[in-house]
């Protein structure tokens, strides 16, 4: 995937959890370049996700990653993201 294409995907990635969880904080951060020549990273893009929203109040960690997955779900069928970490937090858990 070329920057264009990547910077695009960032963008696209951000709004979206923008949108289904009304985020204090959420940092997308494509990391791409560090995996580059691995299998898959051709195609799809790597990126971490640094999201802190009231929504995952009373979540357990796994619970909140499956939101996250669900969120970017047509992303990640299409091949567009290769690999996604994700750290999501409450507003609680970060003192926000």
């Amino acid at each position: 995937m070329n920057p264009e294409s990547r910077a695009l995907l960032h963008n696209a990635i951000t709004a979206c959890l923008k949108e289904r969880f009304t985020p204090v904080l959420c940092e997308v951060e494509d990391d791409s370049a560090r995996h580059a020549g691995h299998p898959g990273a051709r195609e799809g893009a790597h990126f971490n996700v640094y999201i802190v929203s009231a929504t995952f109040l009373g979540c357990s960690k796994i619970d909140r990653h499956r939101l996250v997955y669900e969120a970017l779900a047509d992303y990640l069928k299409n091949g567009q993201i290769h690999a996604l970490s994700i750290a999501a937090y409450t507003l609680e858990e970060r003192n926000l």
